[in-house]
Order: C-alpha cells, then structure tokens, then sequence
C-alpha cells in the first residue's frame, strides 16, 4: 500500500524560507508603471518617500530582483506562528465522495487570525529601522489592521487605523483586540481628515471602503512628520512578503512527492492569492509545470469577472499614484450586506497583468453559497473558516465534485487565509436565513467606469 500522507505537515525551523521571491522578475510583460496623478508620467522612486519607508518602496519598484533575503529579524519574529501547517483534508474529501486530493495551507495560528502578519511584521521592521515615529493604515474586515497592530506593539510603533465604518459596526470585538495591542481605531469615512469630510458631505449614511480608508490613512501620515503609510494588500512589497506562502506550501509538497493541478485563492486586493500561487506561478512562466490557477471573488464585489482593465486610483480620495489593474472604479463601494471581506474596488497590478495575459482565471460566487461551504468545510475539517478563506473552500468543494462526475484524482491546493471568530454576527445571518445575495447590475458598474480616469493613448 502507498505510504499514507500525513494529515498536518509543519516545515522545521531550518526548512523555512529565507528569501521572499519576487514573480514580477520572471514575468513575461511586466505590470504597466505607476503613474503620477499630477504629471500622468511614470512614478520614479523617490516621489514614493513621502507615502511609503523608503526600502518599502525600492522594493514596491524593483521588477529584476528574483529573491529578497529575508532580515533575520523578521525570520526569528516568523517563527513565533511559522512555519504553518499543510492540512490533507482527509475528512474532507470523504464527505464529498471525491477521487480529488485536497490540500490547504493554513494561516490562522496567529492572534491576527490571518496571514496578513506576514506582511506587517516586515513594514513594521523597515519602519522602524528607517527611524519613523508611528504609522498608518486601513483595514476591511479588520485582519490586517490586527496584525499591524501586533507588528507595531512588538516593535513600539504608534499606529492609526482607519477601519471601513460597516465593518467597524459589525465586528466591534476586532476593533477591542486592535486596542489590546495600542492601536488607535478610527472608523471610516470619518470628520478626522478633509477627505472623510468630504466623503460624508456627499454621502452622510455611507458604509464606507477600502478606497476611502485609504484615502485618510494616506492623507494622515502624510501630514504628520515622521509618519508613514503602509498597505496591506494590492502593493508589489506584499505580493513579495506573502510569497512565504507559497514557497512553504511548494516544500512541503515536494516532501510529499505532490503537485497541484489546481491552485486556488480568494481574491480581494491580492495579497494572500499571490503569495499563495507565487511560485506555482513561476513554474508555469518559465514552462516547468502548467497548474491551473483560479482566482475565486465575491460576486458583490467583481473586479476580476467583471471589471475593466484600466488606470485607475488605488483610492476613493484620488490621493494614490494610478495603477493600471482590474477595477471597479476607486468609487465604487459595496453593498452594505455583504460580510465576506474581499471588499476593494480594484485587484494588485501584478495579478491583474496576470490575468490579462492568460496565466490564471477568475470565478466570482455569491456570499450564501460561500457560507454554505464555509459551515459544510467546518463540520468536516473542525476549522472555522474566515467568510474571506471561503470563497476559495466553495471553489476548492465544487472542483472536487467535478473529479467525482469525471472520475480524475486531481491534486487541489487552496488557501485557508484564517479564522471566521470575529465573524459570527454574518454566520448567524447565514445559519438563520436572513442573509442574502447582493450582485451589482451592469448599471450599478458603469457608475465606477464612467468616472475612470482619462489616460491619453501614447
């Protein structure tokens, strides 16, 4: 009989990563420039310094560099919560009678709940080695705004977090661990900053986004000395810290003599997908190998399916250098019943290019089906999943059922980015059947579109 694989495989301490991989160095085309919004020119280096640390941003514009070491400061903090476990999802798989094998890599071991500290813990270190005085942020469903809040506290850094207000009011208890750790909880859009003013102004009762957030955090360091701006998704710099995803889950595969013939992440800005699919992804650029990549987001927040590919600004403000990506239109806000995190307008440049070029596909599923298979994968697996790690669980289940009707014994890895315990008011609203489905029309989308910024043809 064949040797039976391990339910939980953990690295060892000397098996982990030491560099962070960079997939922009062997993409075939690169991701279209930055751009300033003022002169519509290619954002060079230094106009970043204001915005972003200073090596944060040589590594945001760096498209040559393969392979980043990894400070040793930061790799000694990693192995507080790393490396995390590759899950055979045994209990899984029986559940749906699948030939399939299902893999997951797990991120939750961490108070963030999430993989989002991969990234915090690094802009935190460079921060602080660059001198700076505290930072500031955004956050959605309040993932990365714990765990820079947790990277700031380890690294006595003050720290403002400007929290999307729908998700301020519905998970008062993130904004409760935020504070543990020191950080200061502004919920947004709010009257703090002259941009949130002016969003109110035109909108009294908004939810708010993940552009607007991002619109006063920017506008806040950048008016006080010694202050800088850090993102938790979207940004070339997290795409790379994220890579640490990836590159475990490929080593520990390879000790398992496994390969994924599909690769699966949810998709929101794009820091857990591509940190997940980074080095899978290198195989396939350099024709090693040729998995199937699938990008899975809400169909209430559509980038990917149904955005356009265009220029655009990173923020709801206009403040933020333009991006050319999949985009709703930086005006664009979800609607307020959607709980799934995964809430912002565009999708990381690098991705985006991606996508365009062929090398992944995209689904967008609807938020009652993502938690049918939130609840089915807990019941199964005795892990509470984030509702943003179970848009790629209701992809990875009904990839699965396909290998049932065709009889083939594919190899699935998807991302399990963290744990749904701060979640519970949108599970009750699944479990009591008064959550409901929200898909924007084609008209609702041409609103964004027609507001896209006009970039003269060269």
């Amino acid at each position: 009989m064949p040797k039976k694989v391990p339910h939980r495989l953990y690295l060892t301490e000397d098996q982990m990563p030491k560099q962070w991989y960079n997939l922009r160095a062997d993409m075939k085309e690169l991701p279209e420039p930055l751009l300033n919004p003022a002169t519509l020119k290619p954002v060079k280096l230094e106009e970043l310094y204001p915005v972003f640390c200073e090596e944060l941003a040589k590594q945001e514009m760096d498209n040559t560099t393969r392979y980043f070491d990894i400070p040793e400061e930061i790799q000694d903090f990693y192995k507080m919560y790393r490396p995390s476990p590759l899950i055979r999802a045994y209990n899984l798989e029986k559940a749906l009678d699948t030939p399939a094998k299902i893999y997951y890599k797990f991120e939750g071991n961490n108070t963030s709940g999430s993989h989002k500290l991969n990234s915090a813990i690094a802009q935190v270190y460079y921060a602080k080695k660059q001198g700076l005085k505290g930072l500031t942020t955004e956050t959605g469903a309040g993932q990365w705004g714990t765990a820079l809040a947790e990277a700031c506290s380890y690294y006595k850094l003050p720290l403002t977090v400007y929290m999307v207000k729908v998700s301020y009011e519905q998970k008062p208890f993130r904004k409760t661990v935020m504070q543990t750790f020191g950080a200061e909880i502004i919920p947004s859009p709010s009257n703090t900053t002259n941009v949130g003013r002016m969003i109110l102004e035109k909108d009294p009762n908004t939810g708010g986004s993940l552009g607007c957030a991002i619109s006063e955090a920017i506008e806040k360091a950048v008016s006080t000395e010694g202050y800088r701006y850090v993102l938790g998704s979207v940004l070339n710099q997290v795409l790379l810290h994220q890579s640490i995803i990836g590159l475990e889950s490929k080593i520990a595969m390879e000790m398992l003599d496994e390969y994924p013939d599909v690769v699966i992440g949810s998709a929101g800005g794009g820091s857990n997908l591509g940190g997940l699919i980074a080095p899978f992804m290198q195989d396939k650029l350099l024709g090693k190998a040729n998995p199937r990549i699938v990008a899975v987001e809400p169909a209430s927040c559509p980038s990917f399916t149904r955005g356009k590919y265009a220029y655009d600004f990173c923020d709801t403000g206009k403040v933020t250098p333009l991006a050319k990506m999949y985009t709703l239109g930086c005006s664009f806000i979800p609607s307020a019943n959607h709980a799934g995190g995964l809430r912002y307008h565009g999708m990381a440049p690098i991705l985006s290019k991606l996508y365009h070029d062929g090398y992944m596909e995209a689904v967008s599923v609807e938020q009652t089906k993502v938690f049918e298979a939130a609840v089915f994968f807990a019941k199964q697996e005795t892990i509470l999943p984030a509702p943003e790690s179970a848009h790629a669980i209701r992809v990875a289940i009904d990839e699965a059922l396909k290998c049932k009707e065709s009889g083939e014994a594919k190899t699935i890895l998807f991302g399990l980015t963290g744990t749904g315990y701060f979640d519970m008011t949108a599970y009750g609203s699944y479990l009591n059947g008064t959550m409901t489905d929200y898909i924007p029309t084609d008209e609702d989308l041409q609103k964004g579109f027609d507001q896209l910024p006009q970039i003269p043809e060269e």
